[in-house]
């Protein structure tokens, strides 16, 4: 009995974090690819902190991994980048309207 207490003690002290030493990036696409397409948008101007906490409360496997993860999507979170302009091409009006014609007299 007392054996048996012992190889199960020993079993679960030597259980490893998986994702220890996986890159942010890699976390992301195990873990969170089947729900999400990106992880542009996800941290949603959250605090770094604040995600981290909710990441390792809901779905990581340590803190350092939620820390790790929540640092990824701060730094993709943002405006999506534009598109280069062709050279000799004006940049799209943003919903101005164009002016009205002058009528001659």
């Amino acid at each position: 009995m007392i054996l048996a207490a012992a190889v199960l003690a020993a079993t679960v002290a030597s259980a490893q974090n998986l994702d220890a030493g996986k890159p942010p990036a890699k976390l992301f696409a195990d873990g969170c690819a089947t729900c999400h397409r990106s992880p542009r948008g996800l941290a949603k101007g959250r605090f770094t902190l604040t995600l981290s906490w909710f990441l390792r409360d809901h779905y990581s496997t340590s803190s350092d991994s939620a820390k790790a993860l929540a640092d990824y999507l701060v730094s993709v979170d943002g405006p999506p980048p534009r598109a280069a302009a062709k050279p000799g091409t004006k940049p799209p009006r943003s919903g101005a309207r164009p002016p009205k014609p002058v009528q001659e007299q």
